[in-house]
């Protein structure tokens, strides 16, 4: 048959299924497969392996397939009974399936006047169609409907973003291999993308799309501006995409451009934005959505005579007279330029590669990459003539408020891969690098640029890096919004890696150096010149890779371009912030938006990072590590970054299998101090580590570094740091080991110490009694002066808890009377109410009157006053009295002191002032307790009258005492019956 080919196809058994056989069929028209079908059932946007399998074999195979007239042919051959015969055999054959069908249409042909009878003639399927018909390959519809609202609705979970990537990926082959079906997919995944529930959520919460579903919305608007700029649609075509784009750009659940934000970028067909048509009318401009590009698009058009003749020929050169007006056509050397707005012209190249014509996207790259070279010629000499003014006034109004860098069309990613794949040595198995990033970079070679004037030496690689280097240094103001800002980020690693793949022969390394001068002489024009914009995007992150590319071949230059990349203008609070007479210039229009730049941390790190790769390749160097310390000091101003640069110089400066490197290490401590300083007044929750590590790395230093902060301890560390942490660090037998010290040196750093503590004693005498008495124990002056300090401060500045733990140090250093007489002073300041009787102080109240006891009857009679005044808890009190008598005072043997050895009665001073104290506490807390005692309580009440009973038959009449109080009791709460039923069980 003509136009049909039908076929069974087998499936070998496998271990798991048994052989299987299915019958294919498949319709094609001048040489595109129409449409298919097979009895495996598969459904997917690709053809199953059966339809391969049978199209193959027709290819291979031709002559084994037979070649049948059409059907109508072979029906005109045959007779009525033949026709006849024909018809029921078919009908039999498939009764199930035809019958029905078979009925209806003998009515409609028996029926005069039936639809069937007013058309001459009837269809045939396998005769063809007619040479005017619309033929494509054939494409799944519903199928690919299915699949992307099956991805949609994942997420961007299990892999689902890579699976529309590879959608948007076969898009691209279609357009390449100018497959109709490209379009056609690409309406089918965008009405799906349109219709995602999620869009209307969003939009309702105000949220914004998600990061990855953001991706992929860019993606689809990109291919979109790639198929209108197709330069060989039909105009029909083009209105019809028009006609979808604005349907869709209309809808309210739109993405939009710059991630649902405000003041989106210029129009696609603007000219160069340094013209003066940026007013402030722009901050109204229209919305603009994810189609808004392709929509502009649709007005561009290839008849450009000059655009045309540069993309056919590698020799269109200026003719050697230039009429008026010509010379905006051609440079000097009579090369083709192209004049239009960036990001657009490389929208076209971007157009051309994809639509399958890779040399003439070559040709126009080309093109583009001499009139940036013009440009910044012409940018250069403007900027020599303004100089002296802007340096004067040390900032710039001029500024591309469109960068390059994180723009919707990635213009400079589009050149550099036009240029780079005309470069790539195809190796054997050198596959497509894969997202697991696991197979082998891209290898490229030296391919010279075809061009009709003199032969320029110059190969597509070259301008590669060329651009790359051109559009990266574009100095630009940072877009509004998230999504644009992270974008800008995203963008740059994306270059910078492809530039990483590179191998920087002698040929690219004169390109790198020569466009680095010229980014840093090229003034306001240059993200790397001598003056930028305030808000202009920061340079670290492409700095950081130039100086590690610059840096084995001219090291100066490496040094100069990182140092000059290391500010951050926007941080400068007093940077001015450009003019704001000039019209043209947007941003200055806009109020300060430094807090809107929602991408400062990373830049912040990155500018650390670059910092940091400095210090490192300056190891050694002191004049070098000189100028990128004072760079760190004026431009980095978080300390949590500056303390990452000093963790970083300590770590490369002491290598665990060699000698430390001096000169990065006194850049590590001189960063360290400055943490301190910038942290001591702000608080900081890695403040104690910064500290530790600062004492860590003036030991790694030297003894000299040690003194240096004891002695200027008060501009970096708070008291309790310098007591506690430092001056103990430094005197630690440790740190005496790891310096190997001799005796003067020791006692230098010891007498530091000492000062130190107690100037911090003075200062802070709560916090840093305790540490100074320890850190001045070796030397008998300093700790009387220490012990001065804690009694001097005792009445008005310091707490019970401090002075009964100075006490107990005291007592355990062999002071027991001046930890008396501490113990005494923290008891003025106690106050234990009656119901406290698991208060925390109760063992210091327990020891200070045990300390008492030891000492003699002298010290305990003045020590009970300020018990019983101070402590108001009747089971303290009783346990204070029992242990009292329990044992004869002054047991601790006071040298030129007589004990009696006797134990001491409660009937007489002082442990009668002691016993009267607590009845009369026990009496209180049992009237306290009764106000609100519920019958829960009741036995353990009952248990506390046992222990006051105790206590009363201490005293002489005690037993007459109780018996009037348990009355007392009775008479008062006889409401309670119960319990004073109890309570005559107990004690009658």
């Amino acid at each position: 048959m003509r136009f049909h080919l039908s076929g069974t196809v087998t499936e070998p058994a496998t271990a798991t299924e048994p052989e299987m056989t299915y019958k294919v069929a498949i319709s094609f028209d001048r040489c595109k497969i129409t449409s298919v079908t097979c009895g495996c059932g598969n459904k997917d946007i690709f053809y199953c392996a059966h339809v391969v399998a049978l199209s193959l074999y027709r290819i291979r195979k031709p002559d084994q397939v037979k070649l049948r007239l059409p059907i109508s042919e072979t029906l005109f051959q045959m007779n009525r009974d033949q026709l006849q015969k024909f018809v029921q055999y078919l009908i039999t054959a498939h009764h199930t399936e035809v019958l029905p069908t078979a009925q209806k249409l003998a009515d409609e042909i028996l029926s005069s006047n039936s639809e069937i009878n007013q058309v001459h003639g009837a269809p045939d399927p396998t005769a063809g169609a007619s040479i005017d018909d619309e033929n494509c390959w054939h494409l799944d519809e519903e199928q690919v409907r299915e699949q992307v609202k099956l991805f949609l609705s994942q997420g961007g979970y299990y892999g689902s973003g890579k699976q529309l990537n590879s959608m948007f990926a076969k898009v691209r082959e279609m357009l390449r291999m100018r497959d109709s079906n490209g379009a056609r997919m690409l309406t089918l995944i965008t009405e799906q993308f349109m219709a995602d529930p999620r869009l209307s959520l969003w939009r309702q919460q105000g949220t914004g799309i998600t990061e990855k579903c953001r991706q992929l919305w860019d993606e689809l608007g990109a291919l979109w501006v790639c198929v209108v700029l197709n330069p060989h649609c039909k105009l029909e075509e083009k209105s019809c995409w028009l006609r979808q784009l604005r349907k869709w750009g209309e809808m309210d659940v739109c993405p939009l451009e710059d991630g649902n934000y405000g003041n989106e970028l210029p129009n696609i067909t603007n000219a160069l934005t340094q013209s003066s048509s940026h007013n402030q009318d722009s901050l109204a401009r229209p919305r603009r959505t994810v189609f808004t590009r392709a929509i502009e698009g649709c007005d561009l058009h290839w008849q450009d005579s000059h655009l045309q003749r540069i993309i056919s020929s590698d020799f269109y050169v200026s003719p050697s007279y230039q009429r008026e007006g010509e010379s905006l056509l051609f440079n000097s050397q009579g090369q083709p330029l192209w004049l239009e707005h960036v990001p657009t012209a490389c929208a076209r190249v971007d157009a051309l590669r994809s639509h399958g014509y890779p040399r003439e996207a070559l040709r126009l790259t080309v093109a583009i990459i001499n009139t940036l070279r013009l440009q910044q010629q012409r940018q250069l000499e403007i900027y020599k003539h303004q100089k002296k003014e802007l340096l004067q006034r040390g900032a710039t109004t001029i500024t591309n408020l469109e960068g390059w860098v994180g723009h919707p069309l990635n213009p400079i990613g589009c050149l550099f891969l036009t240029l780079t794949e005309a470069c790539r040595l195809e190796e054997e198995n050198c596959l497509e690098i894969s997202d697991t990033g696991d197979s082998k970079p891209p290898v490229y070679q030296h391919v010279p640029v075809a061009t009709g004037s003199q032969d320029s030496g110059e190969s597509y690689l070259s301008l590669a890096l060329e651009v790359a280097l051109m559009g990266m240094g574009q100095q630009r103001v940072m877009p509004e919004g998230l999504y644009a800002q992270d974008k800008v980020c995203r963008n740059e690693e994306q270059i910078i890696a492809r530039l990483q793949d590179l191998e920087l022969d002698p040929v690219l390394v004169q390109t790198l150096r020569k466009q680095c001068i010229l980014l840093l002489e090229g003034g306001p024009f240059s993200g790397l010149g001598e003056v930028i914009h305030r808000e202009s995007v920061p340079m670290h992150t492409f700095a950081k890779y130039l100086f590690s590319a610059l840096l084995p071949h001219d090291a100066d230059l490496a040094y100069k371009l990182a140092l000059r990349a290391m500010r951050l203008p926007v941080l400068e609070t007093t940077a001015p912030s450009g003019d704001v007479s000039h019209p043209h210039h947007l941003v200055s229009v806009v109020p300060s938006r430094y807090p809107r730049w929602f991408t400062l941390g990373h830049l912040e790190s990155q500018q650390c990072e670059l910092a940091s790769t400095m210090l490192t390749a300056a190891k050694g160097d002191m004049l070098r590590l000189r100028t990128v310390l004072e760079a760190i000091q004026k431009n980095i101003h978080s300390s949590s970054l500056i303390f990452k640069l000093a963790q970083d110089a300590f770590k490369i400066a002491t290598p665990a299998d060699s000698n430390s490197d001096t000169t990065l290490l006194n850049v590590a401590l001189e960063l360290g101090l400055q943490v301190m300083r910038m942290t001591l007044s702000t608080l900081n929750w890695r403040r104690r580590e910064m500290v530790r590590w600062l004492v860590t790395c003036a030991t790694e230093v030297g003894v000299r570094a040690l003194v240096s902060i004891l002695q200027s301890w008060y501009s970096l560390f708070t008291p309790t740091e310098a007591t506690s942490i430092v001056a103990a660090t430094v005197m630690s037998h440790n740190t005496i080991l790891r310096l190997s010290l001799d005796y003067p040196q020791r006692e230098e750093l010891a007498s530091c110490a000492r000062t130190l503590a107690l100037q911090c004693a003075m200062k802070d005498p709560q916090n840093c009694a305790l540490s100074a008495l320890t850190l001045c124990e070796k030397d008998h002056i300093a700790f009387e002066t220490a012990y001065q300090i804690v009694i001097d401060a005792a009445s008005t500045g310091m707490t019970y808890t401090q002075l009964f733990t100075i006490a107990r140090y005291m007592e355990h250093r062999g002071y027991p009377l001046r930890a008396f007489k501490l113990a005494s002073l923290a008891m003025t300041h106690l106050n234990l109410a009656y119901n406290q009787d698991t208060h925390p102080a109760i063992n210091d109240v327990l020891w200070a009157c045990a300390l008492s006891h030891s000492l003699g009857k002298n010290e305990l009679a003045a020590i009970i006053p300020l018990v019983v005044k101070s402590v108001h808890c009747a089971t303290v009190l009783s346990d204070i009295l029992r242990r009292c008598t329990m044992t004869a005072p002054g047991l601790a043997g006071i040298p030129g002191r007589r004990n009696s050895g006797k134990l001491m009665s409660t009937d007489k001073a002082p442990l009668r002032q002691l016993l009267d104290a607590t009845i009369s506490a026990y009496i209180n807390t049992t009237h306290s307790r009764l106000t609100h005692i519920s019958p829960r309580h009741y036995g353990e009440f009952i248990e506390f009258l046992s222990k006051a009973r105790e206590t009363f038959l201490l005293a002489q009449d005690g037993h007459i005492q109780f018996a009037q109080f348990i009355d007392n009791l009775k008479q008062i709460y006889k409401g309670k019956k119960k319990l004073m039923l109890l309570v005559r069980e107990r004690f009658g």
